[in-house]
């Protein structure tokens, strides 16, 4: 069965994503960023922990031009996700985490979508 989808700030992945929404997280198959142990190969994870940021929303520094956020990875990941975690990142910044995480709650979503 799965669990419903729920308004967390502590859902939000460090790279913007909204794991509260996520098909593996919601039917029990993942923790979530914050608490999945195996995710340890995720450098952006890594840095916003080490930093000890939230996400990367609570860095000075332009994720469109962090090398560790604008990776190979994470670049082919937007595409095929059609994924815009940059606007994510935008979108906390510019709302809060806590309305963050309402606003993709409610719209059922773990991403924005790239135009």
């Amino acid at each position: 069965m799965e669990k419903p989808i729920e308004v967390d700030s502590e859902l939000i992945a460090r790279c913007g994503l909204y794991c509260g929404a996520c098909r593996k997280y919601l039917s029990g198959k993942c923790p979530g960023c914050r608490l999945n142990k195996k995710a340890s190969w995720c450098k952006i994870r890594s840095c916003s922990a080490s930093m000890g940021y939230h996400t990367c929303a609570d860095c000075t520094m332009e994720v469109r031009e962090c090398k560790t956020y604008s990776n190979f990875i994470s670049k082919i990941f937007a595409v095929v996700f059609s994924s815009d975690r940059s606007a994510c990142i935008d979108r906390i910044r510019e709302i809060g985490k806590e309305a963050y995480a309402k606003e993709m709650a409610e719209k059922r979503l773990q991403t924005i979508k790239r135009r």
